[in-house]
């Protein structure tokens, strides 16, 4: 469905599935926030790759969203419109950890890992609360908060015991405030098995990337992997019209990993 006209802010979305997502809305001509911590070149990139894609207006802004004055900074960036259509909470960091080393993991490490991944969304949320509802009262249908968890909420396999719990959280607290911002503002939630995008070469390297890459698709039903485009279109989804009567939901996007026995 076309989506000219949209305001939208992507929390990390200087690459990955938070520049995919703003990629495909800059085709319908959206105005997009594009926000970063740290890589800022990368961003600038995302920035003018929506331009030349169609977006009518594209704000970079760098924020920590654990940082409450950084999200309302993010936030501020939209007041121009006077209406945000779509909150796209995608930030997100971990700590690669085995789950055996129960000293690999400091309390340090949990509050930081939390603080970007459950903390954070609450705290934009809270930050975009008005300009969704102005923007509900301007279209006459609720404006869309989707956020980006992971299988690993739901299964528990992931980097490490602090990231699981970090978006088990995140997934608990999208029922309650689903609840509680309707009927102005839909609240759902994704959880994408491993997404083949450059955070995770980074994080793993090229050799080790490339072996868990391989050995998803032939371990997943479908013997496929998801990119990042792939999982955005789902983003995407949860924020448009054609979802209007889902609210609360935490939509899982694996390739099937969760059939394996």
């Amino acid at each position: 469905m076309s989506k000219s006209g949209l305001c939208a802010i992507v929390t990390g979305s200087a690459s990955g599935l938070g520049a995919a997502t703003a990629g495909f809305w800059a085709k319908e001509g959206a105005r997009i926030v594009v926000n970063y911590s740290n890589s800022q070149k990368e961003a600038e990139a995302t920035a003018e790759a929506c331009r030349k894609a169609g977006a009518a207006e594209v704000v970079v802004v760098r924020g920590d969203v654990s940082r409450d004055e950084d999200c309302r900074k993010i936030v501020a960036a939209a007041a121009r419109w006077g209406r945000l259509d779509v909150l796209v909470n995608n930030a997100g960091i971990t700590k690669h950890v085995p789950h055996h080393d129960l000293d690999g993991l400091s309390a340090e490490d949990f509050q930081r890992i939390y603080a970007v991944n459950t903390i954070g969304p609450y705290q934009m949320i809270r930050a975009a609360r008005s300009l969704l509802e102005a923007a509900a009262k301007m279209s006459g249908r609720p404006a869309a908060v989707v956020n980006v968890s992971s299988v690993a909420a739901i299964s528990g396999a992931s980097s490490s015991v602090a990231y699981s719990a970090s978006k088990g959280a995140l997934n608990a607290m999208t029922l309650p405030l689903a609840r509680a911002l309707a009927p102005s503002i839909r609240v759902n939630t994704i959880c994408p098995d491993y997404i083949d995008t450059p955070w995770f070469t980074k994080a793993r390297g090229e050799t080790s990337a490339r072996q868990v890459r391989d050995a998803v698709v032939a371990r997943v039903p479908l013997k496929i992997v998801s990119t990042a485009e792939d999982v955005a279109q789902l983003v995407c989804f949860l924020a448009s019209p054609a979802s209007s009567n889902m609210t609360g939901e935490c939509v899982r996007i694996d390739a099937g990993m969760h059939l394996i026995l």
